[in-house]
């Protein structure tokens, strides 16, 4: 708690404003606008890279956090407090850091297979930020920050020549997915059969059940996309910009709208049970990665 005292000490008005904007660049929806840009507009492998990063970083810091269950900083030192506007999106458990995490697993796997040098120090002064950001706002532990920070960089460095494999290998993207499929479906037999404790958070407890869920569908649905893709699609990046513009905001507005538009229904068909959301973001990555790129083609022409 030193660290973060230290930080409190320093703060001002226009750091405080600076670093809840650069926090952002952590969530999950800057994260997924991101990595679609590159599966639909620049390189599909790089895409699925930036994906497996994603998605077993997600995976990893959620099973960890249901396994530790630290309390947020302020909690366990009442004396201590945070930026009161960071406060609204600092869910869950403390350990360790979604933000870091998922800032970490995006610009670092971008920095990695980037060959333009001025785009890599970019990427890696902001995930530096984003990880100083978590502490400075007074939502996470140098011990919350670091070991996501670690993780994350393990899986940029470890995925990505497996991932470069199926270039010469193509089925071994089978193996990689089956594996996270595997791996995702052992959290939710974790979250579904482990003898929890009567006192845990049942908030916490619930959200956490729902994100194991929610990953083994998206993951599920990763995998049905690269058969398809493979087999019978092979939609192709290359566009004009206005096509490549049209293809990521015309992608995410369907995207957000099938995930909106499925939850209720979902949560009424399976009488409220977590599984729906295994199913909604199971039909979410079908819709980004099958039915969307049917229409690349249209746009591939304009690019000859």
């Amino acid at each position: 708690m030193e660290l973060l005292y230290w930080f409190e000490s320093i703060r001002t008005p226009v750091m405080d404003m600076f670093m809840s904007l650069v926090t952002h660049l952590g969530e999950e929806t800057f994260f997924m606008v991101g990595a679609l840009f590159v599966f639909w507009c620049v390189d599909k492998r790089k895409g699925y890279y930036l994906l497996s990063v994603g998605f077993v970083g997600t995976l990893i810091n959620q099973w960890l956090k249901i396994i530790c269950r630290v309390p947020r900083p302020w909690i366990r030192d009442p004396n201590f407090t945070i930026v009161k506007s960071a406060q609204a999106e600092a869910t869950g458990y403390s350990f360790p850091s979604g933000h870091t995490q998922t800032a970490v697993g995006f610009f670092g796997g971008v920095a990695r297979f980037t060959g333009r040098w001025w785009l890599r120090i970019i990427c890696i002064v902001v995930l530096l930020l984003v990880s100083v950001s978590r502490m400075y706002l007074g939502v996470h532990t140098p011990a919350d920050v670091g070991v996501s920070f670690a993780t994350a960089a393990v899986l940029v460095f470890v995925l990505y020549p497996l991932i470069e494999s199926t270039l010469w290998f193509p089925n071994r993207i089978y193996l990689i997915l089956g594996g996270m499929l595997a791996f995702s479906l052992a959290f939710v037999g974790y979250m579904e059969f482990f003898p929890f404790p009567a006192g845990i958070d049942p908030d916490n407890f619930a959200h956490a059940v729902k994100n194991a869920y929610s990953m083994a569908g998206a993951v599920g649905g990763m995998l049905v996309v690269c058969v398809f893709d493979n087999r019978l699609l092979q939609f192709p990046n290359r566009a004009p910009w206005w096509g490549q513009a049209v293809k990521l905001l015309g992608g995410l507005a369907l995207v957000v709208l099938v995930k909106s538009l499925l939850k209720a229904p979902l949560l009424g068909l399976l009488g409220g049970h977590e599984a729906a959301h295994a199913v909604r973001y199971f039909l979410v990555v079908l819709t980004a990665g099958c039915l969307w790129p049917m229409t690349f083609r249209f746009f591939e022409r304009y690019s000859r």
